[in-house]
């Protein structure tokens, strides 16, 4: 990502890529025959990054704050993985947070969750979203658990297209006409809702935490995206590792209170 050039957490005189490179590693749950929504999986890493940007641990002197300010510091890299069964079950163990939205394809709108909180028994919900963030890895320091993961088979599809986000609540805009393995769009939704905790006011960040961090991920119309790119809004630019050309214009981080106008 590299639409936080000028973000506070850029060593003035140090240029991103000249330090040391983190990855904020995320696993999506696809068991066979219950796959998520390709909608319901986006909108869960989302808010599996905004979660563990606010949690406790992330932050001040917590246990995760190092890595997750090395991280920042340098290119904000996200790798989505996938894993079922034991797979799953190895990462869990692993330290992190598991996310969950039902199924459904509306907004992501869970209730407020506390640092801490209980993981996943384990047992999935039919159709339901799950996603598991863990703290920053050094670009080629994966835990071994995860390191094992496959990247591919994360083509994930809707039933339909999904239903209009609710009046009010922060849209992830994703651009049309990219074509994106779910994994990938996941990552950059991921980057989109981050470009949007870096943006907000306290107070706004504080309001977004406690309503559990309510948001949709929808694609707009080619003529809505163009205005939506030029309306001062985040926007990710892609840096062009995997599947797209580097600066193109992924997201688009739409919450109500960045709007000016």
């Amino acid at each position: 990502m590299t639409s936080a050039e000028t973000s506070t957490f850029q060593h003035e005189a140090v240029s991103r890529d000249d330090l040391p490179q983190f990855v904020l590693p995320l696993v999506v749950r696809i068991e066979r025959g219950s796959p998520p929504t390709r909608t319901d999986a986006l909108q869960t890493a989302a808010r599996a990054v905004l979660i563990l940007l606010a949690d406790e641990r992330a932050t001040g002197g917590g246990p995760w704050a190092g890595a997750v300010r090395d991280w920042q510091d340098a290119r904000i890299r996200k790798v989505v993985r996938r894993a079922r069964g034991a797979e799953w079950r190895r990462a869990e163990a692993l330290p992190g947070i598991t996310v969950t939205q039902p199924a459904g394809g509306g907004a992501a709108d869970g209730a407020p969750e506390a640092p801490g909180a209980p993981e996943g028994s384990g047992v999935q919900e039919a159709g339901a979203a799950e996603v598991r963030v863990f703290p920053p890895v050094p670009l080629d320091g994966w835990p071994k658990d995860l390191a094992r993961l496959q990247v591919s088979g994360t083509d994930l599809a809707d039933p339909g297209p999904p239903p209009p986000p609710p009046a009010g609540v922060p849209v992830l805009w994703l651009a049309p006409g990219l074509d994106m393995t779910a994994g990938k769009a996941m990552a950059q939704a991921g980057h989109g809702a981050q470009l949007a905790w870096w943006e907000l006011a306290d107070a706004d960040r504080a309001a977004w935490r406690a309503a559990g961090f309510p948001l949709a991920v929808r694609t707009p119309a080619p003529e809505r995206w163009a205005e939506l790119v030029a309306s001062g809004l985040p926007v990710v630019r892609d840096a062009g590792y995997t599947e797209i050309a580097a600066g193109s214009c992924t997201v688009v981080a739409d919450h109500p209170a960045l709007r000016t106008g």
